[in-house]
């Protein structure tokens, strides 16, 4: 008969929030998020094969304001996933385990995603020539 009076596990509610936590979720919903994503590249490369009715079609939803949300929300989503995959491949190799590390770690992926995102995003206007 089990003891009544034995803690149970740890659940989420116990633990107190950190990033690395914070984005070992993320990296997951990132993956979810590109998945869809590449749906809609799908979506742009058949429009464009299919002639200029379809590519207006296509460009009047993402040439608006919600569009190019979507296409940030995905620079970003592959951003962060691209560089925590890599924060992950020296885990595996066995680097990075100390708790300064794992933290200072973290920090750079979320700041390096942000930075390479606006860097692709004013590249995309400078090259398009709206900057």
């Amino acid at each position: 008969m089990a003891n009544s009076s034995r803690p149970l596990s740890p659940h989420l509610q116990v633990y107190r929030w950190k990033l690395h936590m914070a984005l070992s979720i993320l990296h997951r919903a990132t993956g979810v998020a590109l998945g869809v994503g590449t749906l809609l590249i799908a979506w742009w490369i058949l429009a464009t094969a299919a002639g200029p009715d379809a590519y207006n079609a296509f460009y009047a939803l993402a040439g608006g304001i919600v569009g190019r949300l979507v296409l940030l929300g995905f620079t970003f989503a592959l951003m962060l996933h691209l560089l925590n995959g890599i924060r992950h491949l020296f885990w595996d190799a066995g680097y990075g385990f100390e708790l300064d590390t794992v933290q200072k770690s973290g920090v750079a992926v979320v700041i390096l995603a942000a930075l390479f995102t606006g860097a692709i995003w004013i590249g995309g206007y400078y090259v398009a020539g709206k900057i």
